[in-house]
């Protein structure tokens, strides 16, 4: 039987507490301007360069974060991501792993849920 679901990721959603925080700091973690006049409660959409959108979503009752990642952001530098994130003052959470053929390390937003940047 043919599914009439596409076989393609769309939208992800990140629960956040503080909309206009969380905005600001997923903006600067991807180099996208920020204008706390553009986020518009309960949902913001990151501006993304790829037809994947990621929403951050404050109209939540209760925030769990995630403990470990459920998507990562894409970079062809592992080295200068993670210095860029160092300069941000953003949390680490692990070292560089580095594999044959992908890179990775994980850092942490401000609800506590975990994201990875990764290569490959």
């Amino acid at each position: 039987m043919k599914s009439p679901i596409v076989n393609r990721l769309h939208t992800t959603f990140i629960p956040v507490t503080d909309l206009k925080r969380s905005a600001r700091w997923y903006s600067e973690l991807i180099g996208e301007p920020f204008t706390e006049e553009n986020v518009h409660p309960p949902v913001y959409n990151l501006p993304m360069t790829t037809p994947t959108g990621v929403t951050l979503d404050a109209g939540l009752e209760h925030v769990t974060p995630s403990s470990h990642p459920l998507f990562n952001f894409h970079t062809e530098d592992i080295d200068a991501s993670y210095r860029f994130v160092e300069q941000l003052g953003y949390t680490i959470k692990s070292d560089i792993q580095r594999f044959e053929d992908v890179s990775f390390f994980n850092i942490q937003d401000p609800d506590g849920n975990i994201v990875m940047i990764c290569t490959g």
